[in-house]
C-alpha cells in the first residue's frame, strides 16, 4: 500500500507501529464484544494509559511523554482502524479534556487534575453542546451567576463524551457568565468556562444515548441544577470560555481528520484482505476489474485524507495558521471514511451487513464524522471563508 511515512521522523514511525500492533493484538479482538455490550472497556483505556497515550502531547514536566500533536494523531488513526469509538475516547479525553486544562488552567487547577489525567487514570470532558447551542454559541441557556466566592451553575448540555465513565473526574462547561450592551445596542452574551467536578451535588449524567454507531464510546447528557463550584474553578479567563474552545476545536478537527483516515484505512485493509480471498467462478474476486478499481478510488482516499492532516498537523506544531487546514482535513477525511465503509460493505456482499464484520461497524460508525467536531456544512463555511467568501 502507498505510505506517507516520508513525512515522519523515526520516533513517529516507531509509535505509530507500537500503537498499531496494540490496536491489533487488544482492541481489535475485543471490539465487538465490547460495541454490542455498549461498553466503554475500562482495562482496554488503563493499557493506553500505561501506553502513555493521553499524554503524548505534553511536557514531559508536567507528566506528559514529550511528543507533539502530529503523534497524536498518529496514535488516533491507528487505533481507528480497528475502533472508531477507542480512538475517539482518546482523541476527545486529550483535546477536549485535557488540553483546556493545560492551556488555559491555573496552576492549581493543573496541579489538581492534570496528574491522573495525563496517566489515563482519569478522564475529562468538556460540555458545550446545547439543544439550541453547538455551532451557534450564541445559544447557549446554560448559566453561572457568582454567589458569594462560588458559581451557582443551571443548564444542560447533550452529546458530551467521555462525561459518564467511571473515571470521569470533571466536565468542563461553557456557561453564559454575564451579558454585555455593543454601541450599536446589541446584547452579546458573556461566555465563561467552568470545571465541574464529577459527583458535585446537582451534577446529573443522563442515561448513554442509544446511537446509531459508536457504542462503545461513552456519550451522555447532562443536566445542572444549582450546581455549586468555587469560585476558582472559572477556567481561564471571564468572558473568553468560547473563544479558548475555539482553538481547541480548530486542532481536534486535525485529530477527527487522523480519525476519519484511520476508519477508511481500516476498511481498505478489510476490504482488500477479503478480495484476495474469496473466489467466485474459480478466482479472487480480487481480479475482477470493478473489484480493482474501487479498492484502487479506497486507497486514493486513504491517501489524501491521511496528507491532508499531516499538513495541517505540521502547522500547527510549526505555529503557522492551520484552521482552514484543519476544516480540509476533516471534510476530506469524513468524506473518505464515509465512501471507503460503503464500498467495503458492497464488496463484502452478504458478510458485510453482518454487525461482528469489522466494516460493518465502520458503516455504523463513519457517519458521525461527517457530523462531530463541525458538520461538513461547518467546514465548507471555514473554507470558503479562507478563500474571501461568505457563505
Amino acid at each position: 500500500m502507498i505510505e506517507a511515512d516520508v513525512l515522519l521522523d523515526d520516533e513517529q514511525r516507531k509509535l505509530s507501529q507500537v500503537v498499531r500492533d496494540f490496536a491489533d493484538s487488544v482492541v481489535a479482538p475485543a471490539a465487538y464484544r465490547y460495541d454490542t455490550e455498549r461498553r466503554l472497556p475500562m482495562e482496554i483505556i488503563a493499557q493506553m494509559g500505561d501506553l502513555g497515550l493521553f499524554g503524548l502531547p505534553f511536557p514531559r514536566e508536567i507528566g506528559g511523554q514529550g511528543k507533539d500533536y502530529v503523534s497524536l494523531c498518529l496514535a488516533v488513526e491507528a487505533l481507528a482502524r480497528v475502533d472508531q469509538s477507542i480512538a475517539v475516547t482518546l482523541e476527545a479525553g486529550v483535546g477536549l479534556g485535557i488540553v483546556p486544562i493545560y492551556r488555559h488552567g491555573s496552576r492549581e487547577q493543573q496541579e489538581r487534575w492534570l496528574p491522573d489525567l495525563l496517566a489515563g487514570k482519569a478522564l475529562a470532558a468538556f460540555g458545550l453542546t446545547e439543544a439550541d447551542a453547538g455551532s451557534d454559541a450564541g445559544g447557549t441557556r446554560t448559566t453561572a451567576r457568582l454567589d458569594g466566592d462560588e458559581w451557582v451553575v443551571d443548564g444542560s448540555k447533550q452529546f458530551i463524551t467521555n462525561s459518564g465513565t467511571p473515571i470521569t473526574s470533571l466536565v468542563t462547561i461553557t456557561a453564559v457568565t454575564g451579558e454585555s450592551v455593543s454601541p450599536d445596542g446589541e446584547v452579546r452574551k458573556e461566555l465563561s468556562s467552568i470545571i465541574v467536578p464529577a459527583g458535585t451535588p446537582g451534577f446529573e449524567v443522563g442515561p448513554s444515548y442509544d446511537k446509531v454507531g459508536w457504542h462503545t464510546s461513552d456519550t451522555h447528557p447532562l443536566t445542572l441544577t444549582g450546581v455549586r463550584v468555587p469560585a476558582g474553578n472559572l477556567l481561564g479567563e471571564r468572558g473568553r470560555g468560547y473563544a479558548n474552545f475555539l482553538r481547541a476545536l480548530d486542532e481536534g478537527r486535525i485529530a477527527f481528520a487522523a480519525l476519519a483516515t484511520g476508519a477508511a484505512q481500516g476498511c481498505l485493509e478489510e476490504a482488500l484482505r477479503y478480495a484476495r480471498e474469496r473466489v467466485v467462478f474459480g478466482r479472487a474476486i480480487g481480479e475482477n476489474q470493478h473489484v480493482a478499481f474501487t479498492l484502487a478510488r479506497m486507497q486514493a482516499r486513504v491517501h489524501t485524507a491521511r496528507l491532508a492532516w499531516l499538513d495541517a498537523a505540521q502547522k500547527l506544531v510549526r505555529g503557522k495558521p492551520f484552521k482552514a487546514e484543519a476544516s480540509v482535513a476533516k471534510l476530506v477525511g469524513g468524506e473518505a471514511a464515509m465512501a471507503n465503509a460503503r464500498d467495503a460493505s458492497q464488496i463484502f456482499g452478504g458478510y458485510g451487513f453482518l454487525n461482528e464484520n469489522p466494516v460493518a461497524r465502520h458503516y455504523r460508525d463513519a457517519k458521525i464524522l461527517e457530523v462531530g467536531e463541525g458538520t461538513t456544512e461547518v467546514q465548507l463555511m471555514v473554507i470558503a471563508r479562507s478563500l474571501g467568501l461568505e457563505a
